[in-house]
Formats: C-alpha cells, structure tokens, sequence
C-alpha cells in the first residue's frame, strides 16, 4: 500500500495559530491523505536568514515554527511520512536527528541539495557522496534511513560530462543513501522523467509529485508564459506513466508539493483536488 501525503510547506499560510492549522490537518485527513511530510526548519522557530531564504524561494514559512505539530498532527489522524532536515546537521548530531523523526513517528530522514555547493565539480561531488554516506550509515545505527531528494541544480554536469544526479546515485551505497524523486524539478530542467525514475529502482523510496502547466486566460499580450506547478491531473506531466513505474520501483510513498500557483489561491483546494487524482489513479 502506497502512503499519500502532503508536503508541510503547502499549510504554511493556514498556520496562524493551532485553531487553524488542526482544522487545516483535519480537511487534508478527509481528502484522503495519510500523512505529512514535515521540515526540520518549520517545526522549531526559525532565524531571520531562513525566514527570508524561504520566503526569497517562494516557501515562506509562516507562523509554523510556533505550532504544536507533535499534538496536532496525530489529533488530525495524519501521520508523518518523512522529516526534512539537512547534511550538517546530521553530521554535528546524528543521534539527535533520528530520535526527533523517531519521536514524530517516522523511520525516514530526507536532506535536499547543498546551499553554495559546486555540482559541477567531480571532486565536490565525489565530497559530497562520501558524506551521504557516512551520514546514512551514522542514521542507520538509529533505525533511521536517509533520503536524497533532488531540485534542479543536479541536472548539471561536471568536468567529465556527468550529471550531478548520475554522480549521487552511482556514488553512494544503496544501504545507507535511498531517495526521494521531485520529477517537477527534473522536468524545469528538461530531463527525461521515465529514465530517471527507472535509474533509482528500488532506492526510490518517495516521490514528491506535482503536475506542470499554466494557468491563465486565453488573453494573454505574449505567447510565452511561464508554466508553474498545477493541481495533479491538469497539466502536461506524464503522472500516469511516472506512477507505473514508481508501482515498479516498490515507491512506500507519494508526497504532493506544491509551492504556489494554487487554484484560487486556496492550498486546501489545491490539496482537494490532487487528492481526487490520487485516489482515482493508486
């Protein structure tokens, strides 16, 4: 059975005080959704620099490092799918990044790509694949797997010709590095989606799934737009294909995100109607 949850990042603006947020939960619960999937930096109150980092990202946070996650989550009926944290947090603490996503009820740690790192260097990469190592390993003493979840930087190319996302997959040992595939990243960037999915095999163990498009009238002065992410089942990604595969792979879950662009505006409504392509399509 493949588990269904939403990112954190979508129910950042419903957060303004616990009231809010748990009916937010309890809607994402009714809309057939198991999970959440929570970031280390929205669970804790979180500096000006990762306010304004976010926010300059387009995932503003909110209010949510003030939240009551660890009670609302589970009064919700949701459970938690994975924990965002980061590399060097990992490497300072181990032990402590295990036991907060044990003590949130979940086995899987995800780190997402460096800040000021340089992918296109094979000696970077081959740094950075040695260190994912290491910091698997030092989470699997806890009973703790981690996750390499991808954007659209490890689509470039080193020196040698190879792709920064090659270089991790190959690089890193299947014991201690599995992944969690964002295919709306690798499509900004053009890639193959199927291959890409077919490369990770059984180590994909989360898909973060979101659907491309645009979304506008047809009055437009130019006739170049800028696609973004849409509601699942409204743009042109082929999720149906990604799905069989990911089936294939043995993926344990799918996390929808989204960051804006919502219909109306309106996450929770976002969130409703990708649900219905998920329950009609898994």
């Amino acid at each position: 059975m493949i588990e269904i949850g939403v990112q954190q990042i979508m129910l950042s603006s419903l957060s303004k005080n616990d009231e809010t947020l748990l009916e937010s939960l309890k809607r994402v619960k009714e809309y057939g959704y198991d999970s959440i999937e929570l970031n280390s930096f929205m669970i804790h109150p979180s500096s000006f620099l990762v306010r304004t980092l976010t926010r300059a990202a387009g995932m503003a946070v909110g209010n949510t490092g003030k939240r009551d996650w660890k009670n609302l989550i589970p009064q919700s009926g949701l459970k938690v799918i994975s924990l965002h944290s980061d590399l060097n947090s990992i490497e300072r603490d181990p032990k402590s990044v295990a036991e907060e996503a044990l003590e949130y009820g979940t086995d899987k740690v995800v780190i997402t790509g460096m800040y000021r790192y340089d992918y296109t260097s094979s000696s970077s990469l081959s740094s950075l694949t040695a260190r994912l190592d290491e910091g698997g390993r030092r989470l699997k003493e806890y009973g703790v797997s981690l996750l390499y979840h991808n954007h659209n930087i490890e689509t470039v190319k080193d020196e040698k010709g190879r792709t920064a996302l090659d270089v991790i997959i190959n690089g890193t040992n299947e014991d201690y590095v599995s992944f969690e595939l964002d295919t709306f990243w690798l499509s900004e960037a053009g890639c193959p989606l199927e291959e890409w999915m077919k490369k990770m095999g059984g180590r994909l163990k989360l898909w973060h799934i979101a659907d491309r498009g645009w979304r506008g009238n047809s009055k437009q002065i130019a006739p170049i737009v800028k696609s973004g992410s849409v509601e699942l089942g409204t743009g042109n990604l082929p999720l149906e294909r990604l799905l069989s595969i990911a089936k294939e792979n043995q993926v344990q879950g799918i996390v929808l995100e989204s960051h804006n662009n919502w219909i109306d505006n309106d996450p929770l409504e976002s969130i409703r109607i990708s649900g219905q392509w998920l329950k009609k399509n898994i």
